[in-house]
């Protein structure tokens, strides 16, 4: 297993370097490799996310690339290493121990829904629960960093996902800036950074390259292509802010495993195992929470244990918190109710997903959330200009 390591190497404490270096406090250690002194004397710092973009991807594919001659080191993503709980660490400097946001699918015991999170619908589908007149602040309720950092806040997000509830919660304080393209994306940023002198803290978020991942694989040449294109335009969007005083900070959520059909598990193939659970699966393919029926803990753990122990490793949920999984320091109380009795963390590249009633059934070409090298590690960029 490679887990996140949240003492002073992970995406958790990127984001304490930077509420640092404006002043703000954070019960998480900064990077150790990280020179907040530089970070305290930029005018402009650009926090650019690159969904999907794991660190052994950027070797593989990126050995001649910009992004790579910048690069600074591998750092960890946290766990479970996924979208959802990456991307709200970004946005609030704490770790999934303390914003509770665990996945995907997550058991929202408050609303007495399982929910997909990010578009904050029920997992069957439908409308965002916000149209309800539910606040999507209830949910996800920990106050986020452009609320509270000392200089002027912007976040840069694609066309399509600038409405959703997520965007509004999680940019609370910030100016919202909606782009098309990656060169839309850069170019809106540099307008940003050179529109006055005051100082300025903008997060950008590139969606595309994990969705052409989960939809091609990340061998594909759709991905290839893209990381290309994403990677030329940097180059561009470097020339432009030269002398701008701003340090450019590059990373992602997490990497991705490929995953062939060998690997795909369903639910439906284990019925007796189906039989033990009170609720759908949570959580992410790689990392399932398991809600498992009181009077069935004893069947649910032995059918794990004498038909998938050559696919996952079994843990007690609590057990997983208590050895900082999750994060460190007092965790949030509602992440008990979030992840489950028990996860089951796949194992190499596997997968275990079931289907509700009107759910489509698909399975990705590539995945995310476990730990493995692939999905864990991911890189830091840093290019002052």
């Amino acid at each position: 297993m490679h887990l996140p390591d949240y003492k002073d190497g992970s995406i958790v404490n990127l984001m304490s370097s930077v509420m640092r270096a404006y002043g703000e406090k954070s019960i998480y250690a900064p990077l150790k490799t990280l020179d907040i002194s530089m970070l305290r004397k930029s005018t402009n710092i650009v926090l650019l996310v690159i969904d999907g973009l794991g660190y052994e991807y950027l070797q593989q594919h990126g050995a001649n690339s910009f992004l790579n001659e910048y690069l600074r080191e591998r750092v960890t993503s946290v766990f479970p290493s996924t979208t959802a709980t990456g991307i709200t660490t970004f946005l609030t400097g704490l770790a999934p121990q303390q914003h509770a946001v665990t996945g995907w699918f997550m058991l929202v015991k408050e609303l007495g829904v399982v929910a997909r999170t990010l578009p904050f619908n029920p997992r069957f589908g439908g409308s965002a629960i916000s149209t309800t007149g539910v606040d999507p602040k209830l949910v996800f309720g920990q106050e986020v960093l452009s609320a509270r950092l000392k200089a002027e806040s912007y976040y840069t997000i694609p066309q399509h996902l600038f409405e959703s509830d997520f965007t509004t919660v999680t940019s609370t304080g910030a100016k919202k800036v909606s782009y098309n393209s990656p060169a839309e994306c850069f170019q809106k940023i540099t307008d940003i950074v050179k529109s006055s002198n005051k100082r300025k803290f903008i997060y950008a978020y590139l969606s595309e390259f994990d969705s052409l991942c989960h939809e091609f694989g990340t061998q594909s040449q759709e991905a290839l292509q893209y990381f290309r294109e994403v990677d030329h335009a940097i180059v561009a969007f470097h020339d432009a802010l030269r002398r701008s005083n701003t340090t450019l900070l590059i990373t992602s959520d997490h990497g991705l495993v490929d995953t062939e059909t060998l690997d795909r598990m369903s639910l439906e193939e284990h019925p007796e195992l189906a039989a033990t659970l009170s609720l759908p699966l949570c959580g992410e393919p790689r990392v399932a929470y398991c809600y498992v029926h009181p009077a069935k803990v004893k069947k649910f753990r032995q059918y794990v244990d004498a038909n998938l122990r050559d696919f996952c490793t079994m843990h007690s949920s609590h057990d997983l918190v208590r050895k900082h999984f999750f994060g460190l320091h007092e965790p949030n109380p509602k992440l008990y109710d979030r992840i489950g009795d028990y996860i089951l963390i796949m194992k190499e590249n596997y997968v275990l997903k079931d289907f509700v009633l009107c759910e489509t059934r698909h399975f990705l070409k590539a995945n995310h959330g476990g730990v493995s090298s692939k999905e864990m590690y991911v890189p830091l960029i840093i290019i002052f200009c």
